[in-house]
């Protein structure tokens, strides 16, 4: 039974990907008996993604753990600074610093192979007769590239069904890094084609996290779901003493 006490582990998804990624995990940290949520994040801006996600922290009554996937880990940089959040846990994700972007800090290493797989939509911008541009993966490319270790009948699936990232989000600056005043957990997928795994360790050794590496692709929730709770359950552990 759980508890105002009991920690809720807010699951937070990338680029190209929706809540349903975490699919493998909800369970296991539900088993647990865990409070667990699993929000869509728009993926328009870091700054206004960031901030949808921390409306959606304070209305928690009680600790929450954090986990950010990809770009997501972006997103915690910065809504991990609510009061309530105690805890952070990136997995494949980009640690940014104060002030940077996720092309800062992807440009510091060489580009993965996402990088030519890429394809640039235009969408309509609300109330303007402007357009953004929308970021997703080439569909034929994405099994291999984002999920080469995932059931090949699901990551064809995850090929049609992305959730793209708006363009923006890539030169937007974190205004605040919240690792630095909450503990941190990062792993990083050492067979990542999406993200260089030399960009996650980077962040995550600048951070000062407690890191842990795993054989797998960028979808490290679907492929290797058990070594991501197991992660997850060390932080709960840690904020509860």
């Amino acid at each position: 039974m759980t508890t105002n006490d009991t920690p809720t582990v807010v699951l937070v998804h990338g680029a190209f990907a929706d809540a349903s990624s975490f699919a493998r995990v909800v369970p296991a940290l539900l088993d647990d008996g865990l409070n667990v949520l699993a929000p869509a994040v728009p993926n328009r801006s870091l700054t206004g993604d960031a901030a949808h996600l921390a409306s959606v922290v304070r209305q928690i009554p009680g600790p929450v753990v954090l986990v950010g996937h990809s770009y997501g880990g972006a997103v915690i940089t910065v809504a991990g600074a609510e009061e309530n959040v105690k805890a952070l846990v990136y997995l494949a994700g980009y640690a940014l610093e104060e002030g940077e972007s996720l092309g800062g800090l992807q440009g510091r290493f060489p580009a993965s192979e996402l990088a030519s797989a890429l394809v640039y939509t235009p969408f309509p911008l609300p109330g303007t007769d402007e357009q953004g541009t929308d970021v997703s993966v080439e569909t034929d490319r994405f099994p291999a590239i984002f999920a080469a270790d995932v059931d090949p009948a699901l990551a064809r699936v995850l090929a049609v069904s992305q959730r793209p990232l708006a363009a923006a989000a890539f030169g937007e600056a974190a205004p605040v890094a919240a690792w630095k005043d909450k503990p941190s957990w990062g792993l990083v997928c050492t067979a990542d084609r999406t993200i260089n795994p030399e960009v996650e360790r980077y962040g995550y050794r600048r951070a000062g996290m407690t890191t842990v590496e795993v054989d797998s692709s960028h979808l490290v929730m679907l492929a290797h779901p058990e070594r991501v709770a197991d992660l997850i359950r060390t932080a709960v552990r840690a904020v509860t003493g």
